[in-house]
């Protein structure tokens, strides 16, 4: 069976231009394509044979020799024009490089692919993560602090486009700048990555000296971090914009800082309350009084410790605990007492507190009746 005409198959005249040629194949390949005609038999090899007109016609030297000698510029020994091997006709063609062009516009948005051929932007760079740890009072505070990020920059001698004296990157010959080329399995289109321009999209003649085509360098960088007042460890800090830069003039990731607050001698943390253990002399705890404690912003607080208090009793001072990161408000600062037993003590001290306990009989638990009752039971079962 012989071959159709080229342009008759595309639908086009001889003497139409590139444009119109390009726009004859779409509309055909659209039409044809077997994933839109799973019950028409003939669509496979309809869609095979635009593929081939297709091929030929959108290349100028393939154009003109097919215009000169028809199918039998293809045929035998006559050679494969550019990009063909000698000795084999375009029937099977090349079937990724034809069909890549209106393959996005038939399943771009079902697949990811750039409408139009417009080519493979560059790639994003990698987030990066930095642990910072930070003193409660700064947590408290919040703070302005500086640190220095190991990333990958873009590199300055080539202005990150990765090719030496300011030349620019070529689009990739194989893939068309996409970064991946598609061949057809039966009914089934197969994507993989150019292994050309390794998904790049772009092959540099010229590479950079300083970055060797990659358009990034390894370095140091001085960053100003905003340390909000509140926060607590596992804060997660973002910063858009600040992490590694992608290779030859892609968009860089971010920065994500993440906040460690350190443990605190006197203080606990829960939220944002505040706990702390504040040591009272026996003396005090008995008779009561006023105490100073300190506070988490520097500063002093005073509690007044009812008489009679025992270790473990706790109080609290209201809005002396962390801010909230979100929301507003400020937490508690609750104080727990321990009241402390008297040690080393001196022959008059030890006098005055022997004279306090035969004083206070009546405050003694010996003398509940309740506790003398139990003594007596112990007595009786002892005896």
């Amino acid at each position: 069976m012989s071959k159709r005409d080229f342009y008759d198959v595309l639908g086009v005249t001889k003497g139409a231009s590139s444009d119109e040629i390009k726009k004859a194949y779409r509309r055909k390949a659209k039409e044809l394509h077997p994933d839109r005609n799973a019950g028409n038999p003939d669509a496979e090899s309809q869609f095979k044979e635009a593929n081939e007109a297709y091929e030929v016609l959108k290349d100028a030297e393939k154009k003109a020799a097919y215009d000169r000698f028809g199918h039998a510029a293809f045929e035998g020994g006559m050679g494969g024009g550019r990009g063909g091997r000698p000795g084999q006709g375009f029937g099977g063609g090349d079937f990724s490089s034809a069909f890549s062009d209106v393959f996005d516009d038939l399943f771009g948005d079902f697949m990811g692919g750039q409408r139009g051929g417009g080519g493979r932007r560059p790639a994003r760079g990698a987030d990066l993560r930095y642990n910072l740890r930070v003193t409660m009072e700064d947590a408290y505070s919040g703070l302005q602090k500086t640190i220095n990020v190991p990333t990958a920059v873009a590199c300055s001698a080539c202005d990150g486009n990765g090719s030496e004296g300011g030349s620019e990157p070529t689009t990739c010959p194989t893939c068309s700048g996409m970064g991946k080329v598609r061949a057809q399995q039966g009914f089934f289109t197969v994507e993989r990555t150019c292994p050309t321009c390794s998904g790049l999209g772009q092959i540099i003649k010229n590479p950079c000296k300083v970055c060797g085509g990659q358009g990034r360098v390894e370095k140091d960088r001085a960053l100003n971090v905003n340390i909000p007042a509140g926060v607590e460890t596992g804060t997660r800090i973002r910063l858009a914009g600040e992490g590694e830069a992608g290779m030859r003039g892609g968009p860089p990731g971010d920065l994500y800082i993440f906040v460690e607050v350190q443990a605190h001698d006197l203080f606990e943390r829960d939220g944002t309350n505040l706990y702390c253990r504040v040591p009272v002399s026996m003396a005090k705890a008995a008779l009561g009084g006023a105490i100073e404690v300190p506070t988490i912003d520097g500063g002093r607080g005073r509690v007044q410790i009812p008489s009679g208090s025992q270790s473990g009793r706790q109080m609290r001072l209201r809005g002396k605990g962390m801010p909230a990161l979100r929301g507003g408000g400020t937490g508690d600062m609750f104080i727990e007492l321990a009241v402390e037993t008297p040690v080393n003590l001196t022959s008059r001290q030890k006098e005055l507190l022997r004279e306090f306990e035969e004083l206070g009989e009546d405050n003694n638990p010996e003398s509940n009746s309740f506790f003398s009752s139990v003594k007596s039971f112990w007595d009786g079962m002892k005896g």
